[in-house]
């Protein structure tokens, strides 16, 4: 992940300060791009720990098609969401803010955040019976492996101000060449502290995950980042980072799978990230 730490010192040379929606403030750049072999190891930084469980779990969440917080904790925690009225994810504050504030049934029990991701994923365009473009896509690279329209998008323009937050990265593209599966994300907004190393993962493990299914080799995870940005509240953090010297990264082992369906039905714990050795967390807030 040498890749992510030029990108933070980039962006503490080059950066422009900026104001945002959550008050905070930032500096940041418009444009940037990693590119991160998956031949030679899983991405996984490892100058501060990740919080790889939320990341299996999110993942997950979003390939249901769910737009329920209270659902993605059942995955996170193994439990049913009677037993977890306590227990927080990563998406609670957006629900409880974000999602209360459009009107979202919020309960203990239950806490929607609008047609977020996982909607856009499984059902575009419609409440019900959109088109699937998870399934979609796996059947088009499958028969037409040499396209250039093996695209996912999560901005639906007509669904935006109807999300409790709107995508951050907003689509995937596909790309096979000589047996090996690569794929290209587009993140128009890029919290690179907290958000992209999450992000990284996330698509890393999508790409590992659809490569499976289709009995192909990982590629390429290329990240390309619209306004990429710093919180002013996390600049010590940053500084304490860049200081570290990344270590090798890991290795991923998980099932295989014949389709979607087999994939929601594993657990995160079917997801490891072997010989993952990473330094102590660096703790920082949340922008919401």
């Amino acid at each position: 992940m040498k890749q992510y730490l030029s990108a933070l010192e980039y962006i503490l040379e080059k950066g422009k300060n900026r104001g945002d929606r959550t008050g905070i403030g930032t500096k940041g750049v418009f444009g940037y791009q990693m590119r991160f072999d998956l031949r030679s190891g899983f991405p996984a930084v490892t100058t501060k720990r990740l919080a790889w469980k939320s990341v299996v779990s999110e993942l997950l969440w979003f390939l249901e098609g769910s737009t329920d917080e209270r659902r993605l904790a059942e995955i996170h925690f193994g439990k049913p969401r009677k037993e977890l009225f306590e227990k927080k994810t990563i998406w609670t504050a957006n629900a409880d803010k974000q999602g209360r504030a459009l009107g979202y049934t919020n309960t203990e029990t239950e806490k929607q955040l609008g047609p977020v991701y996982g909607k856009q994923w499984r059902s575009w365009g419609k409440d019900d019976g959109g088109e699937d473009q998870i399934k979609k896509i796996i059947f088009d690279l499958k028969n037409s492996p040499n396209s250039r329209r093996h695209i996912v998008s999560a901005w639906n323009v007509d669904k935006i101000d109807k999300m409790a937050l709107p995508p951050c990265h907003t689509m995937f593209q596909f790309h096979i060449q000589d047996n090996e599966l690569s794929c290209q994300l587009y993140q128009r907004s890029a919290d690179m502290f907290l958000g992209v190393p999450f992000n990284v993962a996330s698509y890393a493990l999508l790409t590992h995950i659809i490569s499976n299914i289709l009995k192909l080799q990982p590629g390429d995870f290329i990240w390309t980042g619209g306004d990429c940005h710093i919180y002013n509240n996390h600049f010590e953090q940053v500084k304490e980072q860049v200081t570290r010297k990344p270590k090798t990264a890991p290795t991923l082992e998980m099932p295989n799978f014949k389709n979607i369906e087999s994939v929601i039905a594993s657990k995160p714990k079917d997801f490891k990230l072997v010989n993952y050795k990473p330094m102590d967390s660096i703790k920082a807030p949340m922008a919401v």
